[in-house]
């Protein structure tokens, strides 16, 4: 399998890792009923590819929040543009949930097509044989180090750690990890979930792991941090979501800068939000993982669905929701990415410092975290 390696050094790297052609079978065709970017993007055109999965009718999808890396118009462009429902189960589910989910419901009708989880998770889908191999028309041009060389898992975008803050509960902003520290953030700082079973919760101790003396082979500071950081009142154990951090539930929320971006942008009129790398280490990145379920019940659309997802019009649609695209470096090689929009991205200077963890350094984190989050984190 190929790692997750680290190599990403700034988007202009990216756009060399990323370069490729683009696959056969796709075809340039306007999305009817939609506005935006993707409008007029490239689209997948396989004839009876379209038809077999058209014929089934419908597409499950698990784990998918309508602002997550803009998935809720990914959904709402893809049953438009092709005419099959999709069944959006369980939005809020972390990736654990999705693998259990595959497991448990293998055989229904209602069984996850495909699922969408942090790498950690795509390595144990792997070592559970709960995937199956599929290459999409667009495979050449996404970058090596981001996809199973079998085609078993393959990312789709990527972001680095962040903090959001509810700047309508938080006057003055943590621009570092020890600061989060201080006493006038008690209670503010929250994880999305578990990082036992949620991969952004997973990022966030790495990331703090990189803040704290450790590193992508030692997340034990990261751990250490956090029950820093819980002794003190500062943690709020509370799994944050954006409806959270608007509210000012969870005022400082350590997420992926796209998510943390994405709120920002939506809630301009009703609250000020920033997205903050922390300044005292390099920031940590992480993938997220697409893969069809071994089992999925609605084979041949959970193969469109890959189609849509990394052809230009879903590819621009994940840089629509601030989440970095796979095929990112492609689709600005052969200039299909609207100035404006990368206009509205972040500056480049953290990005150049980007840490991944590759696939022995994740499963090395797995265990620790397994063995010593529980004994050391107390809430």
């Amino acid at each position: 399998m190929t790692a997750l390696r680290k190599g990403l050094q700034s988007r202009r790297d990216f756009l060399r890792l990323g370069a490729g052609a683009a696959g056969a079978g796709l075809g340039s065709l306007l999305l009817p009923g939609t506005s935006g970017i993707a409008a007029a993007a490239t689209v997948p055109a396989d004839k009876a590819l379209i038809a077999a999965a058209k014929a089934g009718g419908q597409l499950n999808v698990i784990a998918l929040p309508p602002d997550w890396a803009n998935y809720g118009k990914m959904i709402v462009e893809f049953g438009k543009l092709y005419g099959i429902r999709v069944d959006s189960a369980s939005p809020d589910a972390s990736s654990a949930q999705e693998l259990q989910a595959v497991t448990s419901l293998k055989g229904q009708s209602r069984g996850p097509d495909v699922v969408d989880v942090g790498p950690s998770f795509a390595l144990a889908a792997v070592e559970q044989g709960l995937l199956q191999p599929y290459k999409v028309a667009t495979w050449n041009s996404i970058p090596a180090n981001m996809k199973d060389a079998g085609g078993l898992w393959t990312g789709d975008y990527f972001g680095v750690v962040s903090f959001g803050v509810n700047r309508n509960v938080v006057k003055n902003p943590p621009r570092t990890w020890s600061d989060l520290l201080k006493p006038e953030y008690k209670g503010m700082v929250a994880l999305n979930g578990s990082p036992l079973g949620a991969g952004a919760a997973f990022g966030g101790v790495f990331a703090a792991a990189l803040g704290n003396g450790g590193s992508l082979d030692d997340i034990a500071p990261g751990i250490a941090f956090f029950a820093k950081l819980a002794k003190a009142g500062n943690f709020n154990p509370s799994s944050a979501t954006s409806a959270s951090l608007v509210s000012g539930q969870t005022p400082i929320t350590i997420n992926w800068d796209y998510l943390n971006l994405a709120q920002a942008q939506k809630n301009k009129a009703l609250v000020r939000i920033d997205t903050v790398v922390p300044a005292d280490a390099a920031p940590y990145g992480g993938y997220y993982c697409q893969a069809i379920s071994k089992f999925a019940p609605n084979l041949k659309a959970a193969q469109l669905w890959e189609e849509f997802l990394y052809s230009d019009a879903g590819q621009l649609i994940f840089l629509e929701g601030f989440a970095h695209p796979a095929r990112f470096g492609d689709l600005v090689q052969r200039g299909v990415v609207p100035k404006a929009l990368l206009a509205m991205l972040p500056p480049a200077e953290p990005y150049k410092h980007v840490q991944f963890a590759d696939k022995a350094q994740t499963e090395k984190a797995q265990a620790a975290l397994k063995s010593e989050w529980a004994q050391q984190v107390k809430v």
